[in-house]
């Protein structure tokens, strides 16, 4: 170094201490001048520049704190004091969508640290409360705004309602997620109306038909096992349920084929079945089984493998505490009353009763394909299924 630099040095170094000590003792309009003689050397630190911002905040001075701040951003973009300090001037000036943004953007930043300071997390809280108030504000203005325009949001229906709620924070996108298969342009819907398929009501009345031949496999037992089985030659998709009794299955058909001992021991349901519009894909469809979920049993978050058909439930023993998530949608589950669902949407299951849950489950296509796609698919689909054959 040389000896000009050393003196320079020694003078930014005395103004950082006396800046410092100012801003400890509370006296901003001593530290500001200081700081900004470091920043002005043009040598600063994105410290320096963040304990200038700091003096100019205390000083109401928001400008000069913002243009500090972008400073500060400019060298380390998830510096979190700085972040949170852009949202708590922005909320000083009554601009709540940009204070919000700065808000989520310094929560976001405090997670990859360990460790905090115990005066950033203050501020991280308080961050975390004002976004709240924010979001608060936003909603009830936005009621507000759609009562003035006479606008009922119950009358304007399930899609309506789940907008406003992804619009204030309370619910996420929850999209189509197939684990191996996406055909596109299709709908994002989660439940369908069971009355748009004009099958349903007579497979709800033959319930009871259905019901008994189940309540004749549980007391039997033969033939159950584990829904999610670990496959013998490939590695196994994560499942918080895998190879566990505790979700079991009863399969009619299977891999396109019915089970000839299961199907002889549930005439009622294979001839319900039969009346049904199950695809038709050698080697994969048709599918259909009792699906068994032991009492206090929760299938946890998941995505079916295609996006192409719906998975439809006949809910046949069903205790009390039974329900079925769907995206943002939850529905109880009722002995006999259909349930028409896209899996490929996350979704899970719980049985919080003390008695077990039996349901009917097939597959059908989606009611949006065109014959033509349909053709298509089960082509394809043939096509892969025999490829493992070969591969097998």
């Amino acid at each position: 170094m040389s000896s000009a630099a050393s003196p320079d040095r020694a003078r930014l170094e005395a103004l950082a201490q006396q800046g410092i000590a100012a801003l400890q003792r509370g006296d901003a309009a001593a530290a500001r001048p200081a700081f900004a003689a470091i920043t002005a050397s043009g040598t600063a630190s994105a410290q320096m520049w963040l304990l200038l911002a700091q003096s100019c905040d205390m000083l109401d001075d928001r400008a000069a704190a913002r243009a500090a701040l972008a400073r500060v951003l400019a060298a380390d973009e998830h510096n979190p004091y700085a972040l949170v300090m852009m949202g708590e001037i922005l909320t000083r000036e009554g601009d709540d969508r940009a204070a919000v943004a700065w808000y989520g953007r310094a929560l976001a930043a405090a997670g990859r640290y360990q460790q905090l300071p115990p005066d950033l997390v203050q501020r991280l809280h308080r961050a975390e409360a004002e976004s709240s108030a924010i979001m608060g504000r936003f909603v009830a203005t936005m009621h507000t705004a759609l009562s003035a325009a006479g606008v009922d949001s119950a009358a304007a229906g399930d899609r309506f309602g789940e907008c406003l709620a992804i619009l204030a924070g309370k619910a996420q996108p929850h999209l189509q997620q197939p684990t191996n298969f996406y055909f596109p342009g299709l709908p994002q819907r989660a439940f369908y109306d069971p009355a748009e398929f004009g099958w349903t009501a007579a497979l709800e009345a033959a319930m009871p038909a259905i019901r008994a031949e189940a309540q004749g496999v549980l007391a039997e037992r033969a033939g159950i096992a584990p829904y999610v089985e670990a496959p013998p030659d490939r590695p196994a998709k994560a499942h918080s349920l895998m190879n566990d009794p505790r979700w079991s299955a009863f399969h009619l058909f299977r891999a396109g084929q019915p089970i000839a001992d299961h199907a002889a021991r549930c005439p009622a349901t294979m001839a319900a079945l039969a009346g049904l519009p199950l695809p038709r894909v050698a080697g994969r469809s048709p599918m259909a089984l009792f699906s068994i979920l032991a009492p206090h049993t929760h299938i946890q978050p998941h995505c079916g493998m295609l996006n192409t058909r719906l998975i439809c439930h006949l809910p046949l023993i069903v205790p009390a505490g039974c329900r079925l998530r769907v995206g943002n949608h939850t529905r109880g589950v009722e002995a006999g009353r259909m349930l028409i669902f896209d899996d490929s949407i996350e979704h899970e299951a719980w049985n919080d009763s003390d008695d077990v849950r039996v349901v009917l489950i097939f597959e059908i296509w989606r009611p949006e394909l065109s014959k033509a796609e349909r053709a298509g698919l089960t082509a394809l689909f043939e096509s892969v299924a025999h490829y493992d054959a070969d591969q097998g």
